[in-house]
């Protein structure tokens, strides 16, 4: 079994309050990818970063004062270009850290992960390194025209240091 991991292309992560211009030049990419994937043959899996009212007062709002994909609304949702792709096969898994244990726990016997979306150097490497660890015979990459970071920095410091993990970079 094969599978696509489209990690938290969200609304806030993209165009809304921690959007940035590298997440939104990706949409475009992201979508061929997908459809590509599919028509490969993978399942194509997504992942939503997932907040509540309360957010600024876990231990990831004071490291990060930025109220940002509150569960049903707007900034939630996946962007529309991505959103009109999900079909009905698909999972959905709404996450309320970095990395999804629900996630790796699904995945783990699949012989090949693909990963993309926002941000690398958070949600994207969290979850390829879990994979990684969680199964260590995986096969698990990431496509590097298909994520974006906080910053161009951080997102090649992330992409070098997967590559350092054994997870291939394509």
């Amino acid at each position: 079994m094969k599978a696509l991991v489209v990690v938290d292309m969200q609304n806030d992560f993209v165009n809304g309050v921690l959007g940035t211009e590298q997440a939104m030049e990706i949409v475009p990419e992201v979508c061929s990818k997908i459809s590509k994937y599919r028509n490969s043959g993978y399942e194509i899996v997504f992942t939503k970063d997932t907040h509540f009212e309360d957010y600024l007062n876990t231990q990831e709002g004071e490291n990060l004062p930025v109220t940002h994909c509150v569960e049903n609304t707007y900034g939630w949702e996946i962007v529309d270009e991505i959103k009109k792709m999900i079909m009905p096969e698909d999972k959905v898994f709404c996450k309320n850290a970095f990395g999804s244990i629900e996630l790796a726990k699904y995945l783990k016997d699949y012989e090949e992960i693909v990963f993309l979306g926002v941000c690398t150097d958070i949600c994207v490497i969290s979850n390829a390194v879990l994979l990684k660890s969680f199964s260590p015979e995986t096969k698990v990459s990431v496509i590097k025209s298909c994520v974006a970071g906080v910053t161009p920095k951080s997102n090649a410091s992330a992409i070098e240091t997967m590559k350092s993990l054994q997870i291939k970079i394509i």
